[in-house]
């Protein structure tokens, strides 16, 4: 099965003239967790750990994977033709040395899931317009659209109106300001949602100028009851992808981290970047005093919730049936 997908995508670079196709482990947010959308290496190489590079050549298939996952990478590709690189060990070749090894080769990639920092390092000549798995990947998961929700002041301690001020200030002479890491937009805008397991995010990007600010989410993740609270902020609702567009018109200097904002974004641009971590990473690391004290409560709840697992376990221990799973399943 494996085999025969990476036979398909070579067959679409030799179409497409491309000597080297890289699949990330990343969404177009440049996210550590990811939803089942973009699980587009795992599905390529079979590999299910949650890091890793696959770059597919016309001929060949290479995984980078670190330290975690040397044995568990070397049994899920066993019989997939696509050869192990065992980063970190000696006599092998980081990601950087092997396409510079190769730097004569055309590589092609999905401009959305690399960063802009990546991509201007590459020597080779690209191709970065073309999301070859996704015609490869039949039945791929539907991206993500959960319903966002406001996140009450009560619980973040500070308005989205007071947030925006200070990165306005933060922002200085630049005109525009691009995010697109998903937990800086929904803590800037006091919104959460679920569409990555684990992490209350929206798929989303945010364009936040000097008068207004605009929220770029799929149709129907943003209700209009929660569209009219936004607005009274002076945040305005706008289709997910239209911003790949919108950044084309921006004039003047425009504030992004290029580590974080997609290479399709960035060479959208045609004004000036100024690249800096984005303010709100700086911002959301000191706490006020409603998270301070929701924090200590989680604790306690926390703490708790442990104390009363732990008494159970002492109490049951050789008097039931347990093993990991159920144990875990209790706590």
């Amino acid at each position: 099965m494996i085999k025969e997908r990476i036979q398909k995508l070579q067959n679409l670079m030799k179409e497409n003239g491309i000597d080297l196709y890289i699949i990330p482990t990343s969404d177009y947010h440049q996210s550590e967790y990811v939803g089942e959308y973009f699980a587009a290496r795992k599905y390529m190489s079979g590999f299910t750990g949650s890091a890793g590079t696959l770059i597919v050549g016309l001929d060949n298939a290479y995984l980078w994977v670190d330290g975690r996952y040397h044995i568990q990478a070397e049994k899920q590709l066993a019989g997939s033709g696509i050869t192990l690189m065992k980063m970190g060990l000696a006599n092998v070749k980081s990601i950087a040395q092997f396409l510079d090894e190769n730097q004569d080769k055309t590589l092609g990639f999905d401009g959305r899931v690399l960063s802009y920092e990546e991509v201007k390092n590459f020597k080779n000549p690209i191709k970065t317009d073309l999301d070859l798995v996704a015609k490869v990947w039949e039945d791929r998961p539907s991206l993500s659209k959960q319903p966002a929700f406001i996140y009450d002041e009560k619980y973040c301690g500070e308005s989205r109106a007071s947030k925006l001020q200070r990165l306005r200030q933060a922002m200085k002479d630049c005109q525009h300001h691009i995010i697109t890491t998903l937990d800086d937009i929904v803590w800037l805008f006091n919104i959460r949602g679920n569409d990555v397991p684990c992490n209350p995010v929206v798929l989303s990007y945010a364009l936040i100028n000097q008068d207004d600010a605009y929220l770029y989410v799929q149709d129907g993740v943003i209700d209009s009851k929660t569209e009219a609270i936004l607005k009274r902020d002076g945040i305005y609702i706008k289709e997910y992808n239209a911003i790949y567009e919108d950044v084309k018109k921006l004039t003047g200097k425009v504030l992004l981290d290029q580590q974080t904002v997609n290479y399709e974004l960035c060479h959208n641009l045609n004004c000036e970047m100024v690249n800096s971590i984005n303010p709100t990473q700086y911002f959301k690391a000191i706490k006020n005093e409603t998270e301070i004290k929701a924090t200590k409560n989680a604790h306690i709840k926390d703490g708790v919730a442990v104390t009363k697992f732990m008494y159970w376990l002492k109490t049951n221990v050789g008097k039931i049936d347990m093993d990991e799973v159920s144990i875990s399943d209790k706590l």
